[in-house]
């Protein structure tokens, strides 16, 4: 399998990371936005080709499918793009931002029958499918989700801590996280709720947002965002079942004690972005539908267009 990553950023590498582990796969070409840093990028990780245009990277006949980690407005563009090329696409999360441009990239993926995956990693850490296994297993039946999504971004930076150069979006990004993981967990969303803070002034967005979800099964997710946050960073998940309370952090679970619950033999991997690019190579491989395809993501794209109508009515 011969892959070409475009965006070699933070989150990039983490799944040029991924990636080397994974028999069989092999990374052709490194696209960024500085060629300086795609070269450099490229020779760390044995691609033969790195340059600065998608295009590059879709004409070459030995490149078999492209990972996206780009910022969130090329998102749906360039998937289309990869498709139009005949390259199956994994797009890092969010798949768009906007519904209508959602659509149009499932609309392209039902043309081509190429595989379209979209990075929703919370569906991969071992944490979360700890979980999912309960549920699926009518072991477990979520009442509410607890969740807080804090980073602390009042400059535009990546994790890195290196300036970006786009804006980064609670809604559009951060929130897409959990909002399609209560519905993976809890079952599709049936009514929802937003408030937001003030609007920065120098990166026109805001920096603090409240989300309330209900899905069809009657849970409930109370979900806090905020890019104002001077504490810990990251997003942690409070599970309130019907028989016990878990804590999520990234690929880590505990039980509402504090307690550490053992995640061996759940996954075949502790590492969440490793295992999101196993299915992705899976599903290519396999000629089936991968789980966070755009199919089965795609009614979180909805929930967060009904929100964004929702705090442009209020605003």
């Amino acid at each position: 399998m011969r892959i070409a990553l475009a965006g070699a950023g933070a989150f990039g590498e983490k799944h040029l990371d991924g990636l080397k582990l994974i028999d069989g796969v092999e990374i052709v070409s490194v696209i960024s936005r500085r060629a300086d840093q795609a070269a450099e990028v490229a020779a760390k990780y044995g691609a033969r080709h790195s340059g600065t245009e998608l295009d590059e990277a879709l004409a070459r006949d030995d490149v078999d499918a492209v990972i996206l980690c780009t910022p969130t407005q090329m998102h749906a563009s360039q998937a289309i793009a990869c498709m139009n090329a005949g390259k199956h696409v994994q797009v890092e999360i969010p798949l768009a931002d906007s519904w209508a441009d959602a659509l149009a990239v499932q609309k392209k993926q039902q043309e081509t029958g190429l595989v379209c995956m979209v990075g929703h990693t919370r569906r991969f850490n071992p944490s979360h499918q700890y979980i999912h296994n309960k549920i699926t297993a009518g072991e477990l039946a979520i009442q509410q989700m607890d969740v807080q999504t804090y980073f602390f971004r009042r400059k535009n930076m990546n994790a890195k801590g290196e300036p970006r150069s786009w804006t980064d979006h609670l809604l559009w990004h951060h929130a897409a996280h959990t909002v399609d993981l209560f519905a993976y967990q809890a079952g599709r969303i049936v009514k929802a709720n937003a408030l937001e803070g003030p609007i920065h002034p120098e990166l026109g967005i805001a920096m603090d947002m409240s989300i309330q979800l209900k899905s069809e099964t009657g849970a409930i997710c109370t979900l806090s965002l905020s890019f104002n946050n001077d504490g810990p960073l990251g997003t942690f998940f409070r599970y309130i079942g019907d028989n016990g309370t878990w804590i999520a952090r990234y690929d880590d679970l505990f039980t509402g004690k504090e307690e550490q619950v053992d995640l061996t033999g759940v996954t075949v991997s502790n590492n969440g972005i490793e295992l999101q690019d196993r299915e992705f190579i899976a599903a290519i491989r396999e000629g089936r539908e991968p789980n966070s395809s755009v199919g089965k993501v795609l009614d979180c794209y909805r929930v967060l267009g009904e929100l964004e109508t929702q705090l442009s009515s209020a605003s």
